[in-house]
């Protein structure tokens, strides 16, 4: 069962930690358990002196877990007083507010079983990869496949946890593509996401995929289902999640 809540809590920044040059993540203590689901996202909101308040959504990276401890993952957006807030003041022990678990459908149950294809453009990782982790602390064998779209090497968001995660679990397969520079590896792309390198990635799963999953922005998401669909991809079984424009 999917649950989703309302209301605000006030919880405590207790680590923070460099992903990206332009993304961060920030481990909230929530002081209970919070129970979500591989894909929901969170609230936060901030309240200035004036009493002003800002609200963004943020997706949740961390696996679900009983242990009252959350990650989201930001990225520094040109403008965002939300990311500014996040990158230039905050601090370890600082209280900031958050209401969740929202979102339902674009969620992953530990209990689904069958082959899972993630597709993700830069900070659209951050969801899928509470998928990924969610894989691990489950165990079970279930191919997964991880295509991942970004602008260089070093804007791989989680990249040594992934490439660790591809050398572990014999089930999971990782397929990187950078569209701003030469990839380095011969296993890995250098363009845009296109139809080839799907079927690169619907052969790396080994299986059809029977549950896909896309985050990015609204034009990586666009060109993603396309190749997905031309690829032969059951568009009935492609679940997306847009940010930006």
């Amino acid at each position: 069962m999917i649950e989703i809540s309302s209301v605000w809590r006030t919880v405590s920044i207790t680590a923070i930690h460099r992903q990206t040059r332009t993304i961060k993540s920030f481990f909230l203590a929530l002081g209970e358990p919070f129970l979500h689901v591989a894909g929901q996202f969170i609230d936060v909101r901030l309240t200035a002196p004036n009493g002003y308040q800002a609200v963004r959504s943020h997706s949740i990276a961390s696996a679900p877990s009983r242990n009252g401890m959350l990650e989201i993952a930001i990225d520094r957006l040109e403008n965002g007083e939300v990311s500014s807030f996040f990158h230039d003041v905050a601090q370890v022990g600082d209280l900031i507010e958050i209401r969740g678990p929202l979102g339902g459908h674009f969620t992953l149950e530990a209990d689904v079983v069958g082959p899972v294809l993630l597709v993700g453009g830069g900070s659209g990782t951050v969801p899928l990869m509470a998928m990924v982790r969610q894989q691990v602390v489950v165990g079970r064998d279930q191919a997964v496949g991880l295509l991942v779209s970004t602008r260089t090497w070093d804007d791989v968001v989680f990249r040594e946890e992934l490439l660790s995660i591809e050398k572990t679990m014999t089930d999971f397969n990782l397929t990187l593509t950078l569209t701003r520079a030469p990839a380095g590896k011969l296993e890995y792309f250098n363009r845009r996401i296109d139809a080839a390198m799907v079927k690169v990635a619907l052969d790396r799963l080994k299986c059809f995929p029977e549950h896909v999953y896309v985050c990015g922005s609204n034009n990586f998401v666009n060109s993603a289902v396309e190749r997905l669909i031309e690829s032969d991809v059951n568009s009935s079984s492609i679940r997306t999640e847009r940010f930006g424009g």
